[in-house]
């Protein structure tokens, strides 16, 4: 016979179990094994000349994702994203290594994971386009941090990031590879000529390399008998780092492999879709991966972060549409932003006079690059292949189930007006709802959270400075379709410098004509209190003047405006980026007084602060298209 406090103890005993039954004590590991600059070049994702043996393994037992993208399609923004839990553009953090101010309120997740007890750490990469302490973020980030430091019987969440696939290691001359080059699968953008052949035979060799990387941390778990208690999620930072990958804002510069494994013990914190070696076709994306993580933590995301989780206690529904977004890449100046919908991909171009293929020196060290722009200048390629080098459309779509390499633009279609018009405004909902600061240049933005003392951040939650559906009267101006020059006119002496910033970059997409017809409205643009719209009005007017006297004028505000210790470095950079368009009788001449301007400025981080040098060395000495072994 039991006593009254035996039985109470085992009717405690028995809720107790009986209420953990759908779920063990504790939390589970998280890993994190991610590579740099390659999409879904995988056995697993189909890809027949790929030898990735080990990734294949894993998504036999996993869940693969066919329609994850990396948010921004290089590093910086889309490891920013990652780290904030919200999209970088939402936080002035979108340029690449650009340095935004953090707003008091933004808080990491890894913070959100220490102090619910895990031992946090990176291996190695940052990256990040924000303020931060390092050392409050993780417990460790270096080469040397690992799991294994943590204290005995503590959760773990730890990162691994390899980068043998990493653009810079595909570049070798002549390589020999383990891929067959005559069997490389050729995108349709790409001139099919054997230097190409050869760079994506690299690629796939590195894809290989990481594979070996990835069976090596699986079997660590495993001989540490962590497999079970240990989910897994794998992915890649973008696209490939060959040209029209990396860095573009399309499908192939987004489109990443993620998969992931949650153990048995683990079942409960399984999305609804999920069966081992099955496939999920849900939206997801990086801006999602910080509110995931919390979500298997047992952590309930924060209310500013504004990705969606997709695994774990807290798995949202599914998204109708997933965003993307690019801006400055490195020395050149750029605005797009992407929807997509697992069907069909929609990019606004802001920036339209400038080509998807701009020359920037670090891109075109790939042999595949260089190449390819040389054959574009000798009129060689086809209609799909010199797309890349000509001025953008300011829309595109593109239905990836029938043409998955982005090849022919629909956005001009009769038959496909009602998609473009709804992911149009799927975008802009999303720019005013994120507050994302597309609809400002880089120089403006930083320019107005100064003189406000703000973050970039803050300022655009400002209503009465920012105001999407206000902005966007001048910046669609191009999508008009029977666009007035009374109606730029009227956006060149609006109230805002947004306004009057928009409908000057109007100006000099349209061409001549318009911008003669408005030249005296642009004339007066180049004394506006903000610099970038007087940048913007002066491009305009030095490229289509009305006479000689008017480009002058317009080239001495650029070149004003290239000295960033009077301007800053954001308007320096944009500025020599403008001289730069402008063609060599023009530039030529000017070159000796540009090389004597300063190149840095004094107010700005570090890491922004390179890039008019950088545009400098484009000044001085045009990229050739030629490299210099091929003269030899």
């Amino acid at each position: 016979m039991f006593s009254r406090l035996q039985l109470l103890s085992f009717l405690l005993l028995g809720f107790g179990l009986s209420s953990l039954m759908g779920a063990p004590a504790g939390r589970p590991n998280i890993l994190w094994l991610s590579a740099e600059d390659h999409g879904p070049h995988l056995g697993c994702y189909g890809d027949k000349y790929a030898n990735t043996p080990n990734l294949d393994a894993f998504a036999k037992k996993s869940l693969l994702y066919l329609n994850a993208i990396s948010t921004a399609p290089v590093c910086a923004p889309a490891r920013t994203t990652i780290i904030c839990g919200m999209y970088a553009p939402s936080l002035g953090a979108h340029h690449m290594r650009s340095q935004a101010a953090k707003p008091d309120w933004l808080k990491f997740y890894p913070e959100f994971l220490r102090e619910a007890g895990y031992y946090c750490t990176n291996n190695s990469k940052t990256d990040y386009n924000i303020e931060h302490n390092i050392r409050q973020i993780w417990d460790e980030s270096s080469g040397k941090a690992h799991y294994r430091k943590r204290k005995k019987g503590q959760p773990f969440f730890a990162i691994f990031n390899q980068t043998c696939t990493h653009e810079s290691r595909i570049r070798a001359r002549e390589a020999k590879t383990r891929h067959d080059p005559a069997a490389a699968p050729i995108p349709p953008y790409h001139p099919d000529i054997p230097v190409v052949r050869n760079n994506w035979a690299q690629y796939y060799d590195r894809l290989t390399q990481m594979d070996d990387w990835f069976g090596a941390h699986l079997r660590a778990l495993d001989e540490g008998g962590l497999s079970e208690d240990t989910i897994v999620i794998f992915w890649a930072d973008h696209g490939s780092g060959m040209p029209r990958g990396k860095r573009y804002a399309g499908w192939s510069g987004l489109h990443v492999p993620m998969i992931v494994h949650i153990p048995e013990k683990w079942k409960h914190l399984r999305p609804p879709e999920y069966k081992s070696g099955s496939t999920s076709d849900r939206l997801v994306g990086f801006v999602d991966l910080g509110a995931t993580t919390l979500s298997l933590a047992g952590i309930k995301p924060a209310p500013f972060q504004q990705g969606k989780a997709f695994l774990g206690k807290y798995v949202t529904e599914k998204p109708e549409y997933s965003f993307g977004f690019r801006g400055r890449m490195d020395e050149r100046p750029d605005c797009s932003r992407t929807v997509i919908d697992g069907k069909y991909v929609y990019i606004r171009n802001f920036m339209p006079h400038l080509p998807h293929g701009q020359t920037l020196h670090y891109q075109m060290e790939t042999q595949t690059t260089r190449l390819w722009r040389r054959l574009y200048r000798q009129g060689k390629l086809n209609k799909v292949q010199s797309a890349f080098w000509e001025k953008k459309q300011p829309e595109e779509l593109y239905d990836i189930s029938r043409d998955p390499h982005e090849t022919k633009n629909l956005a001009g279609d009769p038959a496909h007006r009602k998609q473009l018009l709804a992911m149009r405004e799927a975008l802009y909902d999303n720019l005013a709802a994120t507050f994302d600061v597309a609809l400002l240049p880089e120089g403006m933005f930083h320019d107005a959270a100064k003189e406000h003392g703000i973050t970039p951040a803050d300022l655009t939650r400002k209503k009465d400075f920012y105001s999407v559906p206000e902005i966007r009267k001048a910046a669609d101006l191009l999508l008009q379709p029977d666009l007035k020059a009374g109606q730029v006119a009227q956006m060149l002496k609006a109230k805002l410098p947004s306004q009057r910033y928009w409908a000057a970059l109007t100006c000099l997409y349209l061409g001549e004509h318009l911008t003669q017809t408005l030249s005296r409205e642009l004339a007066q643009l180049l004394n506006d209190s903000s610099r970038s719209v007087q940048i913007a009005a002066a491009e305009a007017l030095a490229t289509y003047p009305l006479d000689e006297k008017q480009r002058s004028a317009a080239i001495e505000s650029l070149l004003g405006n290239s000295d960033p210790t009077a301007s800053s470095a954001y308007h320096a950079v944009a500025a020599l980026n403008a001289l730069d368009h402008q063609p060599q009788s023009i530039l030529k001449p000017l070159k000796e007084r540009i090389l004597k301007l300063p190149t840095r400025d004094p107010n700005v981080p570090g890491r922004p602060n390179g890039y008019a040098g950088r545009m400098h060395k484009h000044i001085a000495t045009p990229i050739p298209d030629y490299f210099s072994w091929e003269k030899q």
